[in-house]
């Protein structure tokens, strides 16, 4: 008689925004931490087409506020090998078909701008990410 195995594998959820230094950034960061949370091995990553230099000021300080340091992280440009690695790709309305060919992509789109409110662009990629860590419960 075989045991299954109890190793989990992991799911990468690659999030792009045009900077990849804040809507990305908070839907990775927590996509990660609340997934651990419940028990599920996934990870987030952060990329996009034109990243900044660094993560703003105001991301810096809204998330150390939520208690997730990201304080001298480096956004990273998208890249065709990193949206091939992950098992789901959301972007916040960019078109990735030329990086990510015959996948499906996610679009968060309607997602508001972190520069003109952190709180709102914050309820709404947690709400987004709550739903879908919910959808695996059922």
């Amino acid at each position: 008689m075989s045991c299954g195995s109890t190793t989990q594998q992991k799911i990468i959820f690659a999030f792009v925004c045009l900077h990849g230094s804040a809507k990305s950034l908070i839907a990775a960061e927590y996509l990660t931490r609340t997934a651990r949370k419940r028990g599920l091995d996934w990870l987030g990553t952060t990329s996009g087409p034109e990243p900044d230099a660094e993560v703003p000021d105001n991301v810096v300080t809204g998330l150390r506020a939520r208690n997730i340091d990201v304080q001298g992280r480096k956004p990273l440009p998208v890249s065709a090998d990193a949206l091939a690695r992950a098992d789901h790709i959301i972007s916040f309305g960019y078109d990735l078909g030329a990086l990510a060919p015959n996948r499906r992509v996610e679009n968060w789109g309607d997602c508001p701008a972190v520069s003109d409110d952190f709180d709102t662009a914050w309820s709404f990629i947690t709400g987004r990410i709550d739903r879908l860590l919910d959808s695996v419960a059922k």
